[in-house]
């Protein structure tokens, strides 16, 4: 491979949440192991070349004043989705800054609703949604996902339908990809959900932050691109943050076709005066955008590679655990309450035990699920295959 992905990075005291924080109360590494960190969703790879180029090109100017977004951000946003899923039509008046995917979607919906009316989103619900929720006062209702019998995860058309009546709900969260089970969804999927969104005059929020990071055999697909009518129902949020490990650097942005949307969630972005850009933020999008397709391409080859031999460990060595092999994103979403029932054990409990032997895991049931764990696969394959051969001795 031409970029390096097998480099074991020491991220501890580098102001780095995933390696200098554990999301468990009370708990510690035991002696003798370190710590692996594979809850939070950010890469444990060096970020892109393409991109700590650019940066590093901006910060050789020794000046750093006030600036607008540059026309080589617009296009750079323009041509990325152009090429990576097909987008015909999209003008720089379509696009704006938003400091983060959540902050925009928190825009939105105190654009679109009032304190206290719902909003619809599928179960498993990323738990950032539901803290915005929480924060902004508009009650979750949620449509869970159903699996088929391929264990595949699907949207239950008739239940969110009949959501959306009972509780006259007029806005609702798409996640696509959808985190944290992996889906990419199929084209006749999203008509389909769009079509029930349209029957029920309900805006759509659609978080694609993961849009860039899908596995061979599928292909993301742009709510907006469906049909006329979800071209201008939709708020579309992306960022280069999760395609190039760029979290800490902040920056996503919107892409809203119709103008009334597009007006109200402007406007109440404005509102705080604290949704601007960092200037270094912007040259690593375009970085990124315009140069790290390639690097992009080789990170998709790791994670597929991770994802598979994770997968295939499960399969073998843990019994009662059930996975949906993702589509895109890096995330696995393991359901383990068939192994908790069979073995007299809490999912709390299964948890503290990876934790103990520096398996740093996610808590799933913060995504309203019961039972479940949800893991990071963005590392290299050695921490990977370390990281699992702790979980079947110490654990499974």
């Amino acid at each position: 491979m031409k970029y390096d992905f097998t480099t074991v990075l020491d991220r501890s005291g580098h102001d780095l949440i995933a390696t200098d924080r554990i999301p468990f109360e009370g708990l510690s590494v035991d002696e003798g192991f370190d710590a692996i960190p594979m809850w939070i969703a950010d890469m444990s790879f060096p970020a892109a070349p393409p991109v700590i180029a650019e940066v590093s090109r901006r910060m050789e100017f020794p000046n750093f004043g006030y600036f607008n977004l540059s026309e080589e951000y617009y296009s750079a946003i323009i041509n990325w989705q152009q090429r990576r899923n097909g987008v015909r039509g999209l003008e720089k008046e379509h696009i704006g800054y938003e400091n983060g995917v959540l902050g925009g979607v928190s825009s939105a919906i105190c654009a679109l609703t009032a304190p206290g009316e719902k909003i619809l989103v599928h179960s498993p619900t990323y738990v950032g949604f539901t803290h915005t929720f929480e924060d902004t006062g508009r009650p979750a209702v949620h449509s869970p996902l159903v699996r088929d019998e391929d264990g595949i995860w699907r949207m239950d058309y008739e239940d969110m339908d009949r959501k959306l009546k009972q509780h006259d709900i007029h806005l609702a969260i798409f996640c696509s990809p959808h985190n944290p089970t992996g889906r990419v969804w199929e084209l006749w999927e999203i008509e389909r959900a769009m079509e029930v969104y349209a029957a029920n005059d309900c805006v759509v929020i659609s978080d694609e932050i993961w849009s860039d990071i899908i596995m061979p055999g599928h292909k993301h697909i742009p709510t907006q691109s469906v049909s006329e009518d979800a071209r201008g129902r939709t708020i579309a949020f992306y960022a280069p943050s999760k395609t190039f490990s760029l979290a800490g650097l902040i920056g996503s942005y919107h892409i809203i076709y119709d103008n009334y949307l597009r007006h109200r969630v402007r406007m109440q972005g404005k509102l705080s005066h604290y949704n601007d850009c960092n200037v270094l933020s912007m040259h690593g999008l375009i970085g990124g955008y315009r140069d790290g397709e390639d690097w992009a391409e080789e990170m998709i080859e790791v994670i597929h590679e991770n994802i598979t031999y994770a997968c295939d460990f499960i399969a073998e060595n843990f019994p009662g655990v059930s996975v949906c092999r993702p589509q895109g994103t890096y995330m696995l979403y393991l359901d383990c309450g068939e192994y908790c029932r069979n073995n007299g054990v809490s999912i709390h409990e299964l948890q503290a035990k990876g934790v103990k032997c520096g398996v740093i895991w996610q808590n799933g049931e913060a995504f309203m699920w019961p039972d479940t764990i949800r893991m990071n696969l963005a590392l290299p394959k050695s921490r990977l295959v370390e990281a699992f051969e702790r979980l079947k001795k110490y654990v499974f």
